[in-house]
């Protein structure tokens, strides 16, 4: 549906309350620069979230620090990736990625994916990063961590409410402070971290897998936001966006996993408090600092997160009956506050499950829609994407068998396992890598709907 208002911005300029929803963005109204995507997606990784990815391939999965660095660079690597070539088609279409999928699912079969990005970003991921800010800025000023949560969800919401403009705003200056700050705390854990120290348990093959799968679902968990912070920029600024955009989530991410894998190995404090336990071998005043950017990060985090799950929620048919874009926030914040206070009490195990189970369906529905991008390389697709009667089966047909599949015969859960992975233990979890190959292979054979004529 897209819109026929007077435009209120020109290149370059920022806007304090964004007006636009999930329409194309008219090219009158296109502006930013692609370098800026950089420090847009270093910002909020650059918390305790990412840290404890790193965290668990040392101390769960039972990995050395050099089994370590090679799982968490190819988990990291392959969802950059894929995060730059979903970024590089922002400028172009102008729209949000959740509406994008529309030609490879149907406007109808794109509820699908729409809502569980929706439950994963707006209230899975807000809960996580709301706990981790909590926890940090309690350690910080010894104020209790359920009022150290309302004040992290209230700047969340408020900033992811205002839109667009503002949110890169945020994050650019957030990402200067925090690369600084976590730069100097890395390279003091890598220096007092013990590295050579074995395993107690090792892993073996299936600890490592599982760890490079946990890191992917992590960044992958960013690639069906890909273009809601691209969408704005001008055409032709694709391929620079991408670029920009894979190199900050790569960056980011991969150097505080591995920071959090070597402070395992570092003789520090044990605190109850997971932030304050990774701040324990720090000096006092950087100590401070850190928490003070562990709680920062997210923030940085919770606003693309909240701004995307509204996004997501939106395309899911509610544009045509939401008029004002940044009420779906506020319902957000509402209900990630909730179940945020819920995870205060076990929130690493939590995470640990929430990390796996990520990648069981992001893994399929990006088979498909890299498999869509690909073959409707050049087309026109601003009919398709706001077309209420366009169908395109084999979309939700492709997705759901490699989701079904993958998970009956390969996920290593605690509440279900897989068939092979019950008979062959040590394989550790597969179900992302076959869930993107079978829902890739199956949409390419599939016949897939023409686009509609703009």
């Amino acid at each position: 549906m897209t819109s026929t208002r007077t435009p209120r911005a020109t290149p370059g300029t920022t806007e304090t309350l964004e007006k636009r929803s999930t329409e194309t963005i008219p090219l009158s109204e296109r502006r930013g620069r692609p370098a800026n995507l950089a420090w847009t997606w270093a910002a909020p990784n650059l918390e305790f979230a990412t840290v404890y990815v790193g965290v668990l391939t040392t101390a769960v999965f039972g990995l050395t620090f050099g089994q370590a660095v090679a799982a968490i660079v190819l988990g990291n690597l392959l969802a950059s990736v894929t995060h730059g070539i979903l970024s590089a088609r922002g400028p172009a279409v102008g729209v949000p990625q959740m509406v994008l999928g529309r030609t490879a699912f149907g406007y109808r079969g794109n509820l699908l994916p729409a809502a569980l990005n929706s439950l994963m970003a707006g209230f899975g991921w807000f809960a996580v990063n709301s706990v981790s800010g909590a926890f940090a800025l309690s350690a910080l000023t010894g104020v209790p961590t359920l009022v150290c949560l309302v004040v992290v969800v209230g700047v969340q919401i408020a900033v992811a409410a205002l839109g667009h403009d503002l949110v890169h705003l945020f994050e650019r200056y957030s990402a200067v402070l925090l690369a600084v700050v976590f730069v100097v705390v890395s390279v003091i854990t890598f220096t007092r971290a013990d590295t050579s120290l074995a395993p107690a348990e090792p892993g073996g093959t299936g600890g490592f897998l599982l760890a490079a799968a946990t890191a992917y679902g992590y960044s992958a968990a960013w690639n069906p936001y890909a273009t809601d912070y691209t969408r704005y920029l001008p055409p032709g600024t694709g391929r620079a966006a991408g670029w920009a955009a894979a190199l900050g989530l790569f960056t980011a991410t991969t150097l505080l996993m591995l920071a959090g894998a070597a402070s395992v190995l570092v003789p520090g404090t044990v605190d109850d408090n997971p932030t304050a336990a990774f701040t324990g071998h720090l000096p006092t005043a950087l100590g401070d600092v850190t928490l003070l950017c562990i709680a920062l990060g997210a923030v940085c985090a919770n606003i693309l997160n909240v701004y995307s799950g509204s996004m997501s929620f939106l395309a899911m048919g509610f544009e045509r009956v939401v008029r004002r874009r940044a009420v779906v926030p506020l319902a957000f914040g509402v209900v990630g506050f909730a179940l945020a206070w819920a995870g205060l009490g076990d929130a690493g195990h939590a995470y640990e499950q929430f990390l796996l189970v990520i990648g069981y369906w992001i893994a399929p529905w990006l088979g498909v829609v890299l498999v869509d991008q690909w073959a409707r390389r050049g087309q026109d697709v601003q009919a398709a994407v706001h077309a209420p009667t366009f169908r395109n089966p084999s979309g939700p047909v492709a997705m759901l068998a490699g989701v079904v599949v993958s998970i009956l015969l390969f996920a290593n859960q605690e509440v279900f396992v897989g068939f092979v992975a019950r008979a062959v233990p040590g394989l550790g979890d597969l179900t992302v890598v076959v869930g993107f190959l079978l829902a890739a292979a199956t949409y390419a054979v599939l016949p897939r709907r023409p686009l509609p004529a703009s």
